[in-house]
């Protein structure tokens, strides 16, 4: 049982370890020092559900109705689209506005509705989650559940460290064009996802 917690811990984190929109989404939320709490517990929540999904077989689900993926697919594209075009909007209104200190915090409901879409919109999330870790679960006949344990504590590690080990980045984004700079990567990265589902 040991080998496989340790599997699905190693094998979860790599995954996870990739720069991603929920990713980005976080690193946001621990600059900010914005419900950084709130957006870990959804993000590290969503991923034990589709864990314990995948590890459960609903990969097989996915396979019968293709078009569930494919509606997946371009309800993602249209959210990375917009939410990249908000974050542009806001890299053009300048530093100053960006910094915590002067910017009005966003609202409890905006940034749960956000984390949920940059995790349960995004296809990816399902490939990795369910599919993938899913299938090398199914290596460990009889011990499934402690590699997916493991990978659901990766992913509560990850997301924690992420989310409260972003302030350590405080002294460089005390500079207001270092948010400026943060907003444009965050929308580049956003249309560049969205790219990549198009043409997939």
């Amino acid at each position: 049982m040991t080998e496989a917690v340790f599997a699905g811990f190693f094998t979860g984190l790599s995954l996870i370890l990739a720069i991603g929109a929920q990713n980005a989404f976080v690193l946001r939320q621990g600059l900010r020092r914005e419900h950084v709490g709130l957006v870990v517990a959804i993000c590290a929540g969503s991923d034990a559900l589709l864990i314990a999904a995948g590890v459960s077989g609903f990969g097989a689900l996915s396979a019968m109705a293709p078009w569930l993926a494919e509606t997946m697919r371009w309800g993602g594209v249209a959210f990375l689209v917009v939410y990249g075009a908000l974050r542009f909007a806001a890299a053009a209104r300048g530093g100053a506005a960006l910094l915590p200190s002067a910017a009005p915090a966003a609202a409890r409901g905006q940034v749960v509705a956000t984390a949920l879409l940059l995790t349960w919109a995004n296809p990816h999330v399902y490939l990795d989650t369910v599919v993938l870790l899913g299938s090398v679960a199914a290596q460990y006949p009889g011990r499934a559940m402690g590699f997916a344990a493991g990978a659901m504590t990766a992913s509560v590690c990850f997301f924690t460290a992420l989310g409260y080990g972003a302030r350590l980045l405080a002294p460089i984004f005390a500079q207001a064009k270092a948010w400026v700079w943060l907003e444009i990567g965050v929308g580049l990265l956003m249309w560049s996802i969205a790219a990549a589902l198009v043409f997939s």
